[in-house]
């Protein structure tokens, strides 16, 4: 249920919202008040259930009694990194079963331009019967959702809004303006608001892509990239920091890429440079296996039969959230260079990849630190006893500069 934080606003603005999943589970789960997501307030949501505010169903037919329909379901990338739209078709052909007239439909998931007009609005008007633009309103308003951070949330993040026709922009618009304190940007169409949430994490993915290129560099040169990017976000204008790591996580800065550059390719237009900064992302796991490596010869260790733990499986900081984690990845390669690998996360016990589930560590102590030949910082999570871990760890690869305040780093190295 990847829309409960705006349900909750929605609920919490006065609105009865209905949540609606084909996850039976997470649907009992809210309906108990039990929260499962790191993005909601616990009291808030249980406050909310007993109240009636809010409730969720498997039930589609409920669509039927509502004013507003957001739909906010994942929009993975297939086997063969081409977009997966099978779960907004899906949720568009339910939608479109109950159907009324006067109903706002906004779709929320990060996909590529046209989808709204091209995919979502012939679904909806052949289910129906209805006619878009004169019966019911429909438009795209990206998600925009940074877990962990405590200033913007759903609440007082920006809104970007882009419907089919003048009047269902308003209308949406003023939808959201009811629901939110953030600033309600309305742009021509939804193709100019899904290019808009495509931009911003692309955007993301070439800085990053940089500097891991920069990061690869500074290495060969035997610079601390780190040390460069603190001395270049000196300067007060014309430049962003942004910084190294293990590779990207999470599920839109990683695929969104994909998608436009998918879309593009019906253009016969190829994005050169959003392409190389995904082979250069895509590439970190493999490139800080080859630092363990590295690592491990200077203990004169082989990386076969070594033992390895790797700490923090989550794609950021201080989350339960593992999607598209490089860490699993990482974790995966290390196993095949045949070394022995073992994780901790304080968010995650386990995870599920290629089919299958791992458990991890439920805490880590001296002790345990103390049998590994080599631990991997992964995810920065602040829980860390930094101190403990530098002192009982053989030897040390960080990733994310996390150990950068310890002084004592004679079994480091960082990426």
């Amino acid at each position: 249920m990847c829309g409960l934080p705006l349900a909750v606003e929605k609920a919490k603005a006065g609105f009865k919202t209905i949540g609606f999943d084909v996850q039976e589970e997470k649907v009992n789960l809210v309906n108990k008040g039990v929260n499962y997501i790191g993005d909601v307030v616990d009291s808030e949501l249980k406050e909310l259930v007993d109240s009636g505010m809010l409730s969720t169903t498997t039930d589609f037919s409920f669509i039927k009694n509502v004013d507003f329909v957001a739909i906010c379901v994942p929009t993975p990338l297939d086997a063969h990194q081409q977009p997966d739209i099978s779960f907004v078709k899906s949720s568009s052909e339910a939608i479109s079963k109950y159907l009324s007239k006067g109903t706002m439909v906004v779709l929320e998931s990060s996909t590529y331009p046209g989808t709204t007009e091209e995919l979502v609005k012939p679904i909806l008007e052949e289910g129906s019967g209805l006619i878009c633009g004169k019966d019911f309103y429909l438009g795209f308003s990206p998600e925009r959702v940074d877990p962990g951070n405590t200033v913007y949330q759903t609440k007082n993040t920006p809104k970007v809004v882009g419907a089919i026709g003048e009047d269902a922009t308003k209308v949406i618009a003023a939808m959201y303006r009811a629901v939110l304190e953030g600033d309600i940007h309305e742009v021509s169409s939804p193709a100019v608001a899904e290019m808009e949430k495509i931009l911003e994490n692309t955007y993301r993915n070439i800085n990053i892509g940089l500097v891991n290129e920069i990061c690869m560099l500074c290495e060969k040169m035997g610079i601390s990239a780190w040390e460069v990017i603190d001395a270049a976000k000196t300067k007060p204008f014309g430049y962003q920091a942004f910084y190294p790591g293990p590779g990207l996580g999470g599920h839109c800065i990683p695929l969104d890429p994909y998608y436009l550059t998918w879309k593009a390719r019906e253009f016969g237009f190829h994005t050169s440079m959003i392409e190389n900064s995904m082979i250069i992302n895509d590439k970190m796991p493999e490139y800080c296996v080859e630092r363990c490596y590295k690592v491990l010869n200077k203990q004169k260790k082989a990386m076969a039969d070594s033992k390895i733990l790797v700490l923090g499986v989550a794609y950021k900081n201080d989350i339960d959230d593992y999607r598209e984690s490089p860490s699993l990845k990482l974790i995966d390669l290390l196993k095949k260079e045949e070394a022995t690998v073992d994780f901790y996360d304080p968010y995650i016990s386990e995870y599920k990849y290629q089919g299958k589930t791992y458990q991890g560590f439920d805490a880590i102590n001296s002790k345990i630190l103390e049998s590994y030949d080599l631990v991997v910082i992964a995810t920065a999570h602040k829980s860390y006893d930094l101190n403990m871990i530098q002192e009982s760890s053989k030897a040390i690869f960080d990733t994310r500069n996390a150990t950068k305040n310890l002084k004592n780093k004679s079994n480091i190295e960082v990426l």
